[in-house]
């Protein structure tokens, strides 16, 4: 997973993600002496990469002396989302499988480790998610999705896995006590189908299945969808009955992108 430090880390650099990091996640911006304390930078240090990040696009100084994310953050975020999408015809099929059934349907991977979304068909009767977006890595054990994902690794990795990302408490019903995500998971992964209710929002269900499985992470993808937790309580059956047919088809899907070499 990539807890310990390589040997040849640069440090200048390993800084400058810190920053930008930091800054990313205070939309109303900082100053460089809050990114130092909050970096535990030399404000020296700090002055130094925030001129730089500046000059290069990936942060911008406000009036008012604050740094707020730059504008290169757009164009690295669409480059993202090509580089993870689906192949067209995947991409279709998660599309129909939205039309059809008024849900939002998400694709989800390993992206270097990490549990990651990789596409996203938003439907109308699911409520919007503004977070789960192409490239959203956090929270796996509160989606299904991420649920899923995280029952194809082996107990020992997957342990390491929730001690790096941690195990937030998103809603009052969010899972945080390991043994109690392991049986969850053992009794879902027998079934085959993972299910969610209100762990990671509010009156939101999401259910999950896998599309393709395989000995390298690379291989498994998951699907998901979401919808009203009110209406999965009353069509939990239809639901299954739907992802699983969707599931289906998109490995079909992308058995054939693979085997025409455009996987």
């Amino acid at each position: 997973m990539g807890s310990e430090p390589p040997p040849d880390l640069i440090r200048s650099v390993s800084r400058a993600f810190r920053i930008v990091e930091a800054v990313g996640d205070t939309p109303k911006g900082l100053t460089p002496k809050q990114i130092a304390r909050r970096c535990e930078l030399n404000l020296a240090t700090v002055y130094h990469l925030v001129r730089t990040l500046s000059y290069e696009g990936y942060l911008h100084r406000r009036d008012n002396g604050t740094f707020v994310a730059g504008l290169n953050f757009s164009d690295r975020y669409r480059e993202m989302s090509a580089a993870f999408s689906a192949p067209v015809n995947v991409a279709d099929g998660l599309r129909r499988a939205a039309g059809r059934t008024g849900h939002s349907h998400f694709l989800g991977r390993f992206i270097n480790g990490r549990v990651a979304i990789t596409g996203v068909a938003e439907g109308a009767r699911s409520p919007h998610l503004e977070d789960l977006i192409v490239g959203f890595d956090d929270g796996a054990h509160a989606t299904a999705l991420g649920k899923a994902l995280l029952g194809t690794l082996s107990a020992p990795a997957r342990s390491r896995y929730l001690r790096e990302s941690g195990m937030r408490k998103y809603t009052a019903k969010t899972i945080t006590e390991h043994d109690r995500l392991e049986y969850e998971l053992t009794l879902h992964g027998q079934r085959g189908l993972f299910v969610e209710v209100g762990q990671y929002r509010p009156n939101v269900a999401c259910a999950a299945t896998m599309v393709s499985y395989g000995p390298d992470p690379d291989q498994i993808v998951v699907l998901a969808c979401t919808l009203p937790m009110e209406e999965f309580v009353t069509t939990a059956a239809t639901v299954n009955q739907r992802i699983r047919a969707a599931a289906q088809g998109l490995a079909n899907a992308l058995t054939q992108s693979n085997e025409s070499g455009t996987g």
